[in-house]
Parts: structure tokens; sequence; C-alpha cells
């Protein structure tokens, strides 16, 4: 009996992009013809075409199958409905833009075989990527490397296989942040990354935005580490160790020579300091209240309007 490998395609506002990719997985699934294949889409609540289009390419081929959401849940959310719906041996995670090369797919089952548990494109180049962007990716994976203990590899994709036993620990916990990269990453398992280039987006335009990417990138971090935290008792030793030693510093002259000194600019100067400091601290504090507001509400990570092909069974 073939194994089964499940595709998650979160799609949100992709009528240009669908029917390309549907070609070129198509294309895959031909060409690794020792296995059975399933494509989930995650309708992700397009306001274009995109549904139409996807139950038009149901209807011609029973393995593409969809899932349609209420509204927007974003890529972390999109992909989340997907690990409820599928059942293979094993699934791979990818956009619908055609960002992620689906003849990639290949190289991730070799990998596979080999004993491998969880392949990931590793993004050797990004083509057609602006500075700004880029400078956030870099910033990005520098930053998420050194809270996480390099748990997080840099360059490291969305677009990747999974075995089964690491989709399910995956799947199983049921936070309210989610940050699927860094769960998956948590989890552990044999990894390994493929390197390949990023290609630009086959057509629409891309809903990456510097400040849901930047977002994105904080509620990761926050949700992976608590050194931020750690940064707060940290800033707070060495603020006040040098507020103790220039106090001393300020007594001595006043003994020695009289008044220290007469410069109302560093008063304010040392005031700004202050406030901007414990500024900074509380607006931490504030972002892990934030994930931990959102926890406590208990919130579902999806909502689902209809199924195409897609059993309930397995959720």
């Amino acid at each position: 009996m073939k194994r089964l490998i499940s595709v998650i395609v979160p799609a949100y506002n992709e009528e240009s992009c669908i029917e390309e990719l549907v070609r070129r997985l198509s294309i895959v699934f031909t060409q690794n013809s020792g296995y059975d294949f399933e494509t989930i889409f995650i309708e992700n609540g397009s306001t274009d075409r995109t549904w139409e289009i996807l139950q038009k390419v149901h209807q011609q081929d029973a393995r593409f199958k969809v899932v349609r959401l209420a509204r927007n849940f974003r890529m972390d959310g999109g992909i989340t409905a997907g690990l409820h719906h599928v059942s293979g041996d094993a699934c791979v995670f990818m956009t619908a833009d055609l960002q992620d090369p689906p003849e990639l797919i290949t190289e991730f089952i070799k990998k596979w075989e080999a004993g491998f548990e969880n392949i990931y494109m590793q993004v050797s180049k990004r083509v057609g990527t602006g500075p700004i962007r880029t400078l956030n990716s870099k910033a990005f994976y520098w930053l998420a490397g050194k809270l996480t203990d390099n748990r997080i590899p840099k360059n490291a994709s969305d677009f990747r296989l999974l075995d089964r036993k690491v989709y399910e620990a995956v799947r199983s916990m049921d936070e309210r942040n989610r940050f699927v990269r860094g769960l998956v990453a948590w989890v552990g398992f044999k990894s390994v990354g493929i390197e390949a280039e990023r290609p630009e987006r086959y057509g629409g335009v891309s809903k990456a935005h510097s400040l849901k990417v930047i977002d994105l990138a904080f509620k990761g971090i926050f949700s992976h580490s608590y050194i931020p935290l750690k940064l707060i008792t940290a800033t707070g030793v060495a603020i006040s160790l040098v507020s103790f030693i220039a106090l001393i510093v300020c007594v001595v002259a006043w003994v020695t020579v009289g008044v220290p000194f007469a410069g109302f600019g560093t008063i304010v100067s040392v005031a700004v300091l202050a406030f901007g400091s414990i500024t900074f601290m509380l607006g931490i504090i504030a972002e892990y209240l934030g994930l931990i507001y959102e926890e406590v509400k208990g919130r579902p990570n999806f909502v689902v309007s209809e199924l195409l092909g897609v059993k309930t069974g397995n959720e």
C-alpha cells in the first residue's frame, strides 16, 4: 500500500496563482508515483475569485481538497487548520504564490526516505525582494537564533515536509499565539535544510507587508523565549549600579569641593534616560501580557465555514 503525503496550502487572494500551482503540483505527483498525494487548500477568507477557482479545481481532481475558513486567520492560522484535517504519513507546508517551488517536494521526499523527519527549505537567495524586507528577514533570523538557542535555523522557510510523528506533536499543542515555524523547531526530531532560491511570486500582490512581518516576528520571539524578561532584570540592575556609583561620586565631590555640579541639563538627561528605560521595559512586559491574554481567552485558532472533499473525522 502506498504511503500518503498531504500538502497544506493556505491561500488568501491568490486567484492568479492557484491554477499554475495545481498544474505544477500535479506534475510532481506524477513524478513521485510511488506515493499517494492529497492537497488541502485552506481558503483563508479571500475576497477575490480564489474560492470559485478552488471549487472548480476540486471538481476536476478530487486529490485537491478545500477547507474554507470563515475569515482570514493569517498564514499560521491556515497551516493550523490544515494540520487538523490531514491524515498522511507525512505532510508538506507551502504557500500558494509559488515562491515555494513545488518541485522541491521531490527532494524533501528523498531526505524523508533517508530518515529525516523535518525537512525544510533554507532560502539561499530571495529574488525580487526589496532591501527593507531583506533587512527585516536578516534581523529576525539573527535575533530569533540568539533568543531561542539557535532552535530556529537561519533562513529556514515554512516550506517543509514533516513526518507524521512531527506534525502530530505540533498539532497537539493548542497555543493561541501560533508561530508554526517555532513550534516545529521546539519539538525537535531529526531535521535538515535544503538550500534553494526563493523566486518572485507568480502573480498577485504580496501580503507580507513590513508591519505585519515585524508583528509576526515579535510574536514568534516572545512566544518562544523569555530572555527579554531577563533583560529587564539585567537592565534594572545595571541602572541601579550606575546610579549607586554616581551617588557615591556626588557625595565625595560635595564633601571635598562643595556643590558637585550646577547643570540642569544633566539632571534632565538622566531623568529622560531613566524614564525611557522604564517605558521600554514596561513595553516588553505588555507584549507578554498580551500573549497571556490571548491564551486565557481560549478562542480557536481558526473557524471552518465549508469543506470540500475533506472528512471531518480527521479532526
